[in-house]
Formats: C-alpha cells, structure tokens, sequence
C-alpha cells in the first residue's frame, strides 16, 4: 500500500514539501503545489491511508504531518526489497 501511495507524481510531492517542514504544517497544501484543491484532498486522503501522513482537523485548517514512524519502516522496507534484487548486466529485453 505505501508503494502504491508514493507511486504518483503528486503524492511525492506532497511528501517532499510535509519533509521540509520544521513542525506539522497547518495550511491548504493546493496553495503551496500546482495541484487543484479536490485533487490534492484525494492524494492526502491516500497517503493517510497508507499511514505515510497524518493529519488532524483544527478549524479552520487542517494539521498534516509526515508519520515519522511509518515513513522509517516504508525506508526500511524499499531498502531490503532494492538490496534483494540485484539488476543483472544485461535483461531479457536488452538490445545487446
């Protein structure tokens, strides 16, 4: 599910710019990305989903964080799955 999440443009996004934040950032997100503001919603919904983000309402704005936690094991998992399988010199598809 968190590869599925990361796997849009638009949610890396979303990760990069919660990443560069000094606290929990409180504001509408489609304000700081090109992204429209319902598409944005979905894409937050879907990080949340896949525990990447969270996020709290405190009207009027929402709070939306990187989950410190998950995001480490998502690391930890991308890291073992990419040690696991070494890219062999040349494919099946390969031209040479």
């Amino acid at each position: 599910m968190m590869a599925k999440a990361l796997g849009h443009p638009a949610r890396v996004s979303i990760m990069k710019f919660l990443a560069k934040q000094k606290t929990c950032y409180f504001g509408e997100l489609h304000e700081e990305l090109p992204i429209a503001k319902a598409t944005v919603s979905q894409h937050l919904a879907a990080l949340k989903e896949a525990g990447l983000i969270q996020g709290e309402i405190q009207t009027p704005k929402v709070k939306y964080c990187i989950n410190r936690e998950n995001w480490e094991y998502a690391h930890q998992l991308f890291n073992e799955f990419f040690a696991e399988l070494p890219v062999k010199e040349k494919g099946c598809c390969s031209n040479k």
